[in-house]
């Protein structure tokens, strides 16, 4: 083999080098899920891509009900919920010349803003330019509610052998239906193609970076690997950390947003959860709660905490009081 010296590497050196070890065979090969992983793989990430589309159009919709100063998200919830969506189809009909009357069939029982209100947020002034937009935005997003609906019926097939695994990450906290088959999709079934947990979480761009060049080491940021399964773990940890089903999570979470803010303790969240998900398909067994309940008690109720002086004086001054 090839050795190197500090200073004295070039790519010619590189490629030598590199062209050795292969020989010998120690380059790994990419992870490569059988046939049916990447074809639902395939599936769920163009399913991605709708869902991005989706809130595209949704957000292109709500910027020209902002510029023709049609306020309705001030009285709904869901400015795209059926109400809503029924009453802006007829302004939008009628180019906003609406009457009470109109507005008052439309409304459900549950709706707490009363028909008034209602009238009130929608009185703007639509242009026909804003018009044929918000048009062609109601259009192209019902088409893609219809895509992904026709996209998940594609995908069921593909979940029916391995139903036994999909519901093994069901059991983990803070993970739903959608985000169980996109982590499936990424990762596979078979654990042993990944030599330990934490090569799963470097895979996932999940574990900080060793980045070092000339002896100078550089950015220790979290890598940019993981494009599709990381941002399904971060949504995943944040609602992990409000399961009141498992509280070692959220107590995990506080302890180490002290020190290293929100960003990196989410992102630590999120690897816990990914290495749960190894060992749970490894060993074929659920979630283990009662083994994070332990966790709980052992690191954070078992500790009796000592209110020192200073740190009296503090919250008595945080509460408003004077100290002498």
């Amino acid at each position: 083999m090839l050795k190197l010296f500090n200073g004295k590497k070039t790519d010619t050196k590189d490629s030598v080098w590199i062209s050795d070890i292969f020989k010998h065979g120690l380059v790994e090969g990419s992870f490569m899920p059988p046939l049916n992983i990447r074809q639902l793989r395939d599936l769920m990430r163009y399913r991605l891509k709708l869902v991005y589309c989706k809130s595209s159009e949704k957000n292109r919709f709500q910027n020209s009900l902002t510029v023709s100063n049609i306020m309705i998200s001030n009285v709904v919830t869901d400015t795209f919920g059926k109400t809503a969506k029924s009453i802006l189809e007829l302004i939008l009909s009628k180019n906003d010349n609406v009457t009470i009357e109109e507005i008052k069939p439309l409304l459900k029982k549950n709706l707490k803003s009363s028909p008034e209100q209602i009238l009130e947020s929608v009185q703007g002034k639509l242009s026909n330019e804003q018009n044929s937009k918000m048009k062609i935005c109601l259009s192209h997003y019902d088409t893609l509610i219809d895509c992904i609906n026709k996209i998940e019926e594609a995908i069921i097939p593909l979940l029916v052998p391995y139903q036994d695994q999909i519901a093994l990450i069901l059991t983990v906290p803070g993970v739903k239906d959608t985000s169980a088959v996109t982590i499936f999709s990424e990762i596979g079934a078979d654990m042993s193609v990944f030599q330990d947990a934490e090569h799963l979480c470097s895979w996932a761009g999940l574990t900080p970076q060793c980045n070092e060049s000339a002896g100078k080491k550089k950015s220790v940021h979290i890598s940019r690997a993981g494009v599709y399964i990381k941002p399904i773990l971060v949504q995943c940890a944040n609602n992990a950390i409000r399961d009141k089903s498992c509280p070692y999570f959220k107590l995990r979470y506080d302890a180490i947003k002290k020190r290293r803010g929100h960003k990196r303790a989410i992102i630590a969240i999120a690897r816990m959860l990914l290495t749960s998900i190894y060992h749970i398909l490894s060993k074929n067994e659920p979630f283990n709660y009662e083994l994070y309940e332990q966790l709980s008690e052992k690191h954070f109720k078992s500790k009796d905490k000592k209110l020192n002086i200073n740190n009296a004086i503090k919250f008595l001054e945080s509460q408003g009081y004077k100290v002498s």
